[in-house]
């Protein structure tokens, strides 16, 4: 079944959970839409996991088009949502807009994503109006790292805690279907669940949330440079890729690859014929 912002807001009234996972090329997306999972995630995580960045921040709009698109062409039943990475929205409620429509129009996704809270209500309500679904994202945002002073949880004491609610709500408010819940106590990410009537997903965020995203990479241990301690590993496929190059590289040196069932045959003649 197609999933779509009105299944994202009904899974929640029928407490159905959702599952969210990032991609970033064709096949990968293929394989996991394939599987069921209800939305992929065309994140800015990009930058670390597939362009080698320290952080978000370098990623640009161009960068998120150009794997939006590719994702795009391997989804059939997921909801496609595309992050809006660092100053592509927070310059003017006129760029968020422009850029927002730009990750739908060329980049092809169902939806945007942004990262913030009150500052970013009137942004979130603009495109909204022109017709582009947002996903709200609050807690540890990744693009305010520095501001942070690091990836550290977020909402521990009780200022802190009352205003994730508040942006919560403010989030809903303004339109957002669905928000992410990212690096928040379980206890505070489930009482924000309970205040408000859009799905939240969280990430780090424990098990009252109504859904979850993880990023592929880090639930098949393909990204060695981080280790969340959120994430789940369900498979080491980077241990068994490391170990199946070496084997590449140590049969081609020794001649044992390419064998002669990996090669093509022609008439003997021909070759006589050349000398």
């Amino acid at each position: 079944m197609k999933n779509t912002v009105i299944t994202f807001k009904e899974s929640k009234t029928k407490n159905q959970k959702l599952s969210m996972l990032t991609a970033y090329d064709y096949s990968t997306a293929k394989l996991i839409d394939e599987a069921g999972v209800n939305s992929i995630l065309v994140g800015d995580s990009l930058g670390m996991v597939c362009l080698g960045y320290p952080d978000t921040l370098s990623v640009t709009m161009e960068d998120m088009i150009h794997h939006s698109k590719a994702v795009r062409r391997g989804v059939k039943n997921a909801l496609l949502i595309t992050d809006m990475p660092f100053m592509s929205y927070q310059t003017s409620v006129y760029d968020a807009v422009c850029n927002a429509g730009r990750l739908v129009k060329e980049g092809c996704a169902d939806a945007v994503k942004l990262e913030g809270g009150i500052e970013i209500v009137e942004q979130i309500k603009a495109i909204t109006t022109a017709s582009i679904p947002v996903c709200g994202h609050i807690g540890l945002t990744p693009q305010s790292v520095h501001a942070f002073g690091g990836y550290k949880v977020q909402g521990k004491d009780e200022a802190n805690a009352k205003r994730l609610v508040n942006e919560a709500k403010a989030l809903e408010s303004a339109g957002a279907f669905a928000i992410v819940l990212e690096c928040v106590p379980e206890t505070l990410a489930t009482y924000i669940t309970s205040q408000i009537s859009i799905p939240t997903i969280g990430i780090g965020a424990g098990r009252g949330c109504d859904g979850q995203v993880l990023v592929y990479q880090d639930m098949l241990g393909l990204f060695s440079d981080i280790s969340p301690k959120f994430a789940k590993l369900y498979n080491d496929l980077g241990t068994q890729m490391r170990t199946a190059f070496s084997q590449y590289a140590s049969d081609v040196a020794s001649g044992a690859f390419p064998e002669e069932s990996h090669t093509f045959k022609m008439d003997d003649s021909i070759i006589e014929r050349l000398y």
